[in-house]
């Protein structure tokens, strides 16, 4: 049972409004945006934030930059974003083959050396403590511009907030999400955990 449950989709005009843009991504709106329309200057805040990190400016791919959040969030063990995340890579266009490997990006031939340079900063930036080194960083600048740098420390600290918010919260999964889990995710161990119904 989550500590505070959601609201209605439609409790605050302006956050159902803004909270469209997850429609596109996952299919619905998240119960943690709903929790968040509690106090809706945090959750339009949010969503702003997130479609800022998520709008595409340089190389960094949507699909990139939902591996990028499902290994953060994985790396810190929040089984609500690892669903959510493999569910978007998913829908922006991840085969299930690179989903089932994610793990192996280090020795697949499915990722490309740039990928797996930011594949592995995401893994050191979510630890705690932090473990972005001076070998991560160079391997990092031979493939991406200051510029896609930002965009993926973006990611990786929006699913920081994310992590933190939604394991806290023990917030309730959604059915989409379940599903995903189940699908993707399943053989590496993963269950709904405190996230259920």
């Amino acid at each position: 049972m989550p500590l505070v449950h959601p609201l209605p989709s439609d409790h605050d005009p302006e956050v159902a409004e803004l909270a469209q843009f997850f429609n596109e991504t996952l299919g619905f709106c998240p119960n943690s945006v709903l929790t968040m329309q509690r106090r809706p200057a945090i959750a339009q805040a949010f969503i702003q934030l997130n479609r800022a990190v998520m709008d595409n400016q340089e190389r960094v791919t949507s699909e990139q930059k939902r591996l990028l959040a499902y290994l953060t969030s994985a790396s810190t063990g929040c089984r609500y974003c690892q669903a959510h995340t493999i569910l978007a890579a998913e829908r922006y266009g991840g085969s299930q083959e690179r989903l089932d490997n994610i793990w192996n990006f280090r020795d697949s031939d499915l990722f490309t050396r740039a990928e797996k340079a930011a594949f592995e900063f995401a893994l050191a930036a979510a630890s705690v403590p932090n473990a972005v080194d001076e070998p991560i960083t160079r391997s990092l600048k031979e493939h991406w511009t200051d510029d896609e740098i930002v965009e993926i420390l973006g990611v990786v600290s929006l699913f920081g907030f994310l992590n933190r918010w939604n394991d806290s919260m023990g917030t309730t999964m959604e059915d989409g999400a379940v599903e995903a889990g189940e699908k993707h995710l399943r053989p590496t161990g993963w269950t709904v955990g405190k996230h259920r119904f």
